[in-house]
């Protein structure tokens, strides 16, 4: 029976891996490694289009959306003659945007206060327009020969950078008539805040009632980012995502695009769309009572683009349309996110354990508010965990120590009745219910760890606030492997000691796998996140401590038994 639990136990661990690692791989738009699936697709990654061709159309109408296709380009081209365009940058104190006139367009942004590499000068670039890299935020008329983000604009006089002191700074584009429709664009940027406002008056100027449709898009090449971590232990999905109320969060890769097979949402009052990367993201938000047609597209050579088109009300003569939106392009911190508008905090991806990640996420936040570490609240995590499962662990622990301290009987059994394996199992059995050994009662603490710890490598995955976060001494990213495999090693040093704190299978194979076991397991936490060490270092000290005072108390590993 002892035999049967080791190796239950082995197993469902080593299953449990498996399975953690092919979700892996089909969250990132891989195929699974061990159970492929013939529905599974990858994101293309072409040659980067150049720059110019990469807004070369607008949106399809709302009223041929649907009739096209949602992957397909109909509508309406914008103007093929070459305008000149101006670059304008605007700073506050979390962002420096970089505009285009052409279409007042917001076509890079910097977030000052996360830099690009660990100890880096740079600040990450989200939104971007090179030779390696096109991401733009889009917006403009369609229904007509109306302004689009391929018509001059011309930027209105005022201030380019938040003053001390100065809490909102607003950019303003206007552009000329076109089609008997005047566009004014104004960007409102808060201190501290990655919300941008961003308010549309459209102003009809001819001498008869239109009908404009506003749209607001994201455009993406469909390149994917290089992976932070060997083996892409860090690489999480990139690509475009919608939500609504009814159909929730969903991501769409580009290949699905491509193939011009995305389901898009049917038209709705409320939702946004984002384009999502690891640790950051941006997106579209329209208030509630809007309402917006959803859509994705390619829109040149590994050009892709999400977004929401709004039909306005018919304009009389010299009538104004006011319709509010907001863009945000930051990091993918949950509190803000939340804030902003129901559903966005859904392009932090927990992966398939959200139930249990989004609680540990809360409590190691609280922990933080607290202690001001990141490392330091992962420990606490670990001990309020292990306060709370404390009287089951224990039973477990007690079990595995009667299991130890009977050993030297079922392994004289064993040798008595080797040839009678029949009457071995009896007797196995009956020394069990003599001593009251459960000898299935060990495998309880490694079945509660396992979706604990799977949870928390999402966390610590998905929670930009551990990316570059020090511990301390050496540790200087809790979201990056150990650059000096200091912590992997003295995990491994703490397994193989809770390894000897076990009962030993009394089959000699066995034994050696025992042992043999942990350090195979042990070398994958070389490639882990140091967070993620530490965790699992955090809680195999407190199980060694819990088991060695139940082993002394019981009398087992050389300790005298205490009296009861």
């Amino acid at each position: 029976m002892n035999d049967i639990r080791r190796t239950l136990l082995w197993v469902i661990f080593c299953f449990s891996l498996i399975l953690l690692w092919d979700q892996w791989q089909i969250h990132n738009g891989r195929p699974a490694t061990f159970f492929p699936r013939a529905e599974q697709t990858t994101a293309t990654a072409n040659d980067p289009a150049a720059p110019a061709n990469a807004n070369s159309t607008v949106p399809p109408t709302s009223s041929n959306a649907a009739a096209a296709g949602p992957g397909a380009v109909p509508g309406e081209q914008a103007p093929a003659a070459e305008v000149r365009s101006e670059q304008v940058d605007i700073s506050t104190d979390v962002l420096r945007l970089t505009f285009n006139t052409e279409g007042g367009s917001l076509v890079r942004t910097a977030l000052l206060q996360y830099s690009d590499q660990l100890g880096g000068s740079e600040p990450v670039l989200l939104l971007d327009e090179n030779a390696n890299r096109v991401y733009q935020a889009q917006t403009g008329l369609i229904g007509g020969a109306f302004p689009t983000h391929k018509t001059p604009m011309a930027l209105v006089e005022g201030p380019r950078a938040l003053s001390e002191g100065q809490n909102e700074l607003q950019v303003v584009f206007e552009s000329q008539d076109l089609g008997g429709l005047k566009l004014r664009k104004t960007y409102t940027l808060r201190r501290g805040d990655y919300a941008i406002g961003v308010r549309h008056e459209v102003v009809n100027t001819g001498s008869v009632a239109v009908s404009p449709q506003l749209y607001l898009q994201i455009v993406r090449d469909g390149n994917a980012l290089p992976s932070s971590t060997p083996f892409g232990f860090a690489a999480t999905f990139t690509g475009p995502a919608v939500y609504d109320a009814q159909n929730k969060f969903k991501k769409i890769d580009f290949k699905t695009i491509e193939e011009n097979k995305a389901e898009m949402p049917a038209p709705s009052d409320n939702g946004f769309v984002a384009m999502v990367q690891h640790y950051f993201a941006s997106a579209w938000i329209l208030g509630d009572n809007v309402r917006r047609d959803f859509f994705t597209r390619k829109v040149g050579n590994n050009l892709y683009a999400v977004g929401m088109i709004a039909p306005l009300d018919a304009l009389q003569p010299g009538q104004t349309r006011t319709i509010d939106a907001t863009f945000y392009a930051g990091p993918q911190l949950e509190k803000r996110l939340e804030a902003l508008t129901p559903g966005l905090e859904l392009v932090k991806d927990y992966g398939w354990l959200t139930i249990l990640a989004k609680p540990l996420y809360w409590l190691v936040d609280r922990l933080h508010s607290l202690l001001g570490n990141w490392g330091w609240s992962i420990v606490a995590l670990v001990v309020l965990l292990k306060a709370a499962f404390f009287w089951l662990n224990a039973k477990a622990y007690s079990s595995m120590a009667k299991m130890k301290a009977i050993n030297p009987r079922i392994q004289e059994m064993r040798e008595r009745l080797k040839e009678k394996p029949q009457q071995m199992q009896q007797e196995m059995m009956r020394i069990y219910k003599e001593e009251k050994v459960n000898p299935l009662g060990g495998c309880l603490p490694i079945l509660i760890q396992i979706p604990v710890f799977i949870a928390l490598y999402w966390v610590l995955l998905s929670s930009v606030e551990f990316r570059q976060a020090p511990w301390i001494l050496w540790i200087h990213d809790l979201s990056a492997p150990d650059p000096f495999y200091i912590l992997p090693l003295l995990m491994t040093a703490s397994t193989m000691l809770q390894t000897w704190l076990n009962p030993t299978p009394p089959d000699p194979m066995q034994a050696r796998l025992m042992w043999i076991m942990p350090l195979v397991f042990s070398v994958m936490f070389f490639f882990f996140p140091a967070g993620l060490v530490l965790y699992w270092l955090t809680n195999n000290i407190l199980s060694i401590a819990q088991q060695w005072v139940i082993n002394r108390r019981l009398g087992v590993n050389g300790g005298k038994k205490k009296p009861a």
